[in-house]
């Protein structure tokens, strides 16, 4: 019994101190130092005591490492979870479309979206394209790609995190 508390424990703890973790490390490349260092100094002082605990125990099993990769590995799911869905941030979305676009641009526009577009050509074969330029909102990027799918099934579709945006509009 003192063995599957102690897994438990230990369990539970990495999947509380691995999802801050994650949380912290995606706040700190938005640049939130203040809240980074804080979640910094929580995730090391819970992985110190689970750390401590599951190495100086008597018990001796393999549960003991097996509860502790599964709150690793669980921790490592629930923080990405929580940094993509409670994390805002702006994301550079770069389209390359065919050149008769004239229905998607309209559409991209009806619904609020700002667009820059640049004229390409593929000197390999000739053929003229259009690249679209966005800056967005990271939430709205799945009813961004949506929108543009309808049009343009096979557009190549980049996506970069964004530090930082000055002047424009951003959805």
């Amino acid at each position: 019994m003192q063995l599957f508390f102690l897994c438990i424990k230990i369990f539970f703890a990495r999947i509380l101190d691995v999802s801050i973790g994650t949380t912290r490390t995606m706040l700190m490349v938005k640049g939130k130092t203040v809240i980074m260092v804080i979640l910094a100094f929580l995730e090391v002082f819970i992985w110190f005591l689970v750390a401590r605990e599951a190495l100086v125990t008597n018990v001796e099993s393999i549960w003991i490492p097996i509860s502790y990769s599964l709150g690793y590995a669980t921790g490592t799911f629930i923080g990405s979870y929580i940094s993509n869905t409670f994390i805002k941030g702006i994301v550079g979305v770069q389209v390359v479309v065919g050149k008769d676009n004239k229905a998607l641009l309209s559409n991209i526009r009806k619904h609020g979206y700002a667009v820059s577009i640049v004229d390409l050509k593929d000197d390999y074969e000739g053929n003229k394209r259009d690249m679209l330029y966005f800056q967005i909102n990271n939430r709205n990027l799945k009813k961004l790609v949506s929108l543009i799918k309808q049009y343009e099934e096979n557009a190549f579709i980049v996506v970069n995190d964004t530090k930082a945006v000055q002047n424009g509009f951003i959805k």
